[in-house]
């Protein structure tokens, strides 16, 4: 991982891939870090270059004090693309990921080759909850929330069979700076993007998950039929998708952008 001043903020990153190759950068979702990509970074990595980045307040990235905005985070990426003098790159998020690249897309769509919004939503169906989760962390930590994400994120029969990336999983939100994981979260409470996806020009794939329970396929239906020309893709899967089936998740895209030469 490298880190550098981003913005108000020292953000860590990671660069990769045959020189010369058009860059695929990824954002995460809430409580994770970049490391959630490992497994798509690995399928892609042969013939891309994959930025990977750790949000605001997660992993070795630095937090300020919350509340954050979707702006905010939009912002801190623009500003990482800037500073590693990248113009255009393909953006690939999932979740809170997938929120930072509606708007995004939204607001500098020229910076984008294509936009791939997976397992996330345009419209906060429960705000009430995620200022419930805000509370929760303050008064006993990130820790507490950690299992009822888990369940969240996965169906309870990935969970029983797969304890590698589970552990993984549970590891990293583990990790989460509370300021970071209430910043963030605040972010996706107050998250207002239903007027913006037709603004959206860069090509668009959406990627939804067929068991996901956090965001289901209808949120993700909601989007794509408001981004002019977009596409829509489904995996065998809950919500982080990119964990339980990264080598589809990969084949996916790629299947999208060969679309775009």
């Amino acid at each position: 991982m490298n880190t550098g001043r981003v913005g108000d903020i020292d953000m860590a990153y990671e660069l990769e891939g045959p020189a010369g190759a058009p860059v695929v950068m990824l954002a995460h979702g809430i409580l994770t870090t970049h490391g959630m990509w490992r497994g798509v970074a690995q399928a892609l990595l042969p013939r891309w270059r994959v930025l990977g980045y750790d949000l605001r307040g997660h992993g070795g990235t630095r937090a300020s004090e919350p509340p954050y905005t979707m702006q905010r985070l939009a912002q801190d990426a623009i500003a990482l693309l800037d500073a590693l003098d990248l113009q255009r790159v393909h953006f690939i998020g999932s979740s809170l990921g997938g929120m930072i690249g509606q708007r995004v897309a939204a607001l500098h769509g020229k910076r984008f080759l294509s936009v791939t919004l997976a397992n996330t939503a345009a419209v906060q169906g429960a705000p009430q909850a995620w200022q419930e989760r805000i509370a929760t962390a303050r008064e006993k930590g990130v820790a507490a929330l950690v299992e009822p994400t888990l369940q969240r994120w996965f169906s309870p029969a990935f969970l029983a069979a797969n304890p590698e990336p589970v552990q993984r999983m549970r590891a990293l939100a583990a990790q989460t700076d509370v300021r970071g994981f209430c910043g963030c979260a605040a972010a996706v409470r107050d998250l207002a993007h239903a007027e913006i996806l037709a603004s959206i020009r860069p090509p668009t794939l959406v990627i939804v998950g067929e068991q996901d329970q956090a965001t289901p396929p209808a949120a993700g239906e909601f989007i794509q039929q408001r981004i002019r020309g977009s596409r829509l893709a489904r995996l065998p899967a809950g919500h982080q998708s990119a964990v339980e089936c990264p080598e589809a998740f990969a084949a996916a895209w790629e299947a999208f952008a060969r679309t775009l030469s």
